[in-house]
């Protein structure tokens, strides 16, 4: 009796083991299914903070691009100058612009004259090398008085950069229609390809030919100079009485006379003497013809 009282004693607590352990297995079950539904959900959430660090980088590297890029300025001024010697001060400003490197790309010139005075106006606009701005500005007002001075400052960095952008992206799509247009087989398709590389080919032309010119404005800045010569005053003709004209001075003036005199006479002469002939005649042969009558009678 007492050794099955053992057996019965020992048989529950296995089953209390074995129960307790089963219970404590399906619970491990469930963490390790928790822990691989939470696995996929943190991965995906590290993935998303990832892009959005990606795309948060990409665009502070656009940003930091304009931001490095050096400033694109584009740099003009106009100086109105009262000068003394025209001649003198435009040559003065061609030699300038040559030896900064520049030329003049624009020369224009009137001369004004009233009554016994003249003086000369115009405009003479320079190129000159950006970096050589500052010192041909100081050697332009260095030329006479300066009247009136404007200078103006354009940053097209942000420009320069756009069309860089939109020429590399233009490039890289004629390329690919490059690589479209050896393989195409069918002649549509060809037809179909080149309108497209056309269409691509003269964006990049009208393109580049913008951002060249933005190049060059750049690189040179423009200086408008006008020149002006002021008006003298009027100065009246020297004038003289006539009996301090001197003798022999005088005899020629008659000589002079004579000569203005019958020339004068030769040609009225020349102007009357077909009058003369074509009234004369007539008369002439009327009163011949009344000298007549009168003889007969």
């Amino acid at each position: 009796m007492c050794c099955v009282l053992l057996l019965v004693l020992a048989g529950c607590s296995g089953g209390g083991d074995g129960a307790g352990g089963g219970v404590a297995q399906r619970g491990g079950s469930e963490d390790l299914a928790a822990t691989a539904t939470a696995a996929p959900e943190d991965t995906a959430a590290a993935d998303a903070t990832g892009a959005g660090g990606e795309e948060g980088t990409a665009g502070d590297a656009t940003g930091a691009q304009v931001q490095r890029q050096d400033r694109q300025l584009i740099r003009t001024a106009t100086v109105r100058l009262r000068v003394d010697d025209y001649e003198a001060a435009r040559a003065n400003l061609t030699e300038l612009a040559a030896s900064t490197g520049g030329y003049v790309s624009e020369s224009t010139e009137n001369v004004n004259g009233e009554g016994n005075r003249t003086w000369t106006e115009g405009r003479v606009v320079l190129r000159v090398p950006a970096g050589n701005y500052s010192g041909a500005m100081e050697a332009v007002t260095a030329q006479g008085e300066v009247v009136s001075r404007t200078e103006g400052t354009q940053d097209v960095t942000e420009q320069v950069v756009d069309l860089q952008a939109r020429l590399d992206s233009l490039e890289a799509e004629r390329d690919r229609l490059r690589e479209l247009y050896q393989r195409a087989n069918d002649t549509e398709e060809v037809l179909a390809v080149q309108r497209e590389l056309s269409d691509v080919q003269t964006e990049i032309e009208r393109v580049e030919a913008r951002l060249q010119s933005l190049q060059r404005r750049v690189t040179y800045s423009t200086i408008t100079v006008e020149l002006f010569e002021p008006s003298p005053d009027y100065e009246p003709p020297e004038t003289s009485a006539w009996y301090d004209t001197p003798l022999v001075e005088a005899f020629l003036s008659s000589i002079d006379g004579v000569v203005v005199l019958a020339r004068s006479a030769v040609v009225l002469t020349a102007y009357a003497l077909p009058y003369a002939i074509a009234v004369g005649v007539p008369l002439t042969l009327l009163a011949l013809l009344y000298r007549r009558r009168a003889d007969l009678v």
